[in-house]
């Protein structure tokens, strides 16, 4: 069917230090709890306009995430119609291919998908976002001392989850969904941007 898609990604996870994920070293304490909220600026999935939705990922994983043992959920935006859905689900699965099938390729288990009100607001590392009932949370963007925004570039996965990517901190974050025991106290946060293209 094949996609094109290109916007920003704000990850906040449980380990207290920069994302390991970003060079591929194993979790604090060899567990990870992470929600990826995505919100698509502009995109297309096999002639079907997905422009200005959201879409997010409640997850787990043990040791490296390259171990491929990630568990997740995946909530769709509400205002997604039926046939977006199908479409983002598809392709957030790794059934369209390309860079997200190889994304996929590091998820051990689905636990759930289902849909709720995302709201997203993060450029450069700083701002807030929203899944209605699930997770919703606030961060803040790393510096240098003129204020330009610290960027991460050329990292192990960064050609999976975006780059450049921009490191900060956690102001607050809370889970709230129960649903698929994937609960975790937020610690830092990484947001980037993302351009998703098959071949």
């Amino acid at each position: 069917m094949g996609y094109q898609l290109n916007g920003r990604m704000s990850e906040v996870c449980s380990c207290k230090t920069l994302c390991p994920c970003s060079v591929d070293e194993p979790a604090d304490g060899n567990n990870c709890g992470f929600s990826w909220v995505f919100h698509f600026d502009r995109g297309d999935i096999g002639g079907l306009d997905v422009s200005g939705l959201n879409l997010a990922i409640l997850g787990h994983h043990k040791d490296k995430v390259s171990d491929r043992k990630v568990r997740l959920a995946v909530i769709v935006d509400e205002q997604a119609s039926a046939a977006q859905q199908d479409a983002l689900v598809r392709a957030f699965t790794g059934q369209e291919g390309g860079p997200l099938a190889d994304l996929a390729g590091l998820v051990q288990e689905v636990v759930g998908v289902t849909r709720a009100a995302i709201a997203f607001d993060v450029d450069k590392g700083s701002g807030s976002f929203s899944v209605a009932g699930v997770v919703e949370g606030a961060v803040q963007g790393f510096t240098s001392r003129d204020g330009t925004p610290t960027t991460l570039n050329h990292s192990r996965l960064g050609d999976l989850y975006g780059s450049p990517s921009y490191p900060g901190r956690v102001v607050r974050h809370r889970v709230t969904d129960t649903r698929f025991g994937l609960q975790f106290r937020g610690r830092q946060s990484t947001q980037s941007e993302f351009s998703f293209e098959t071949a």
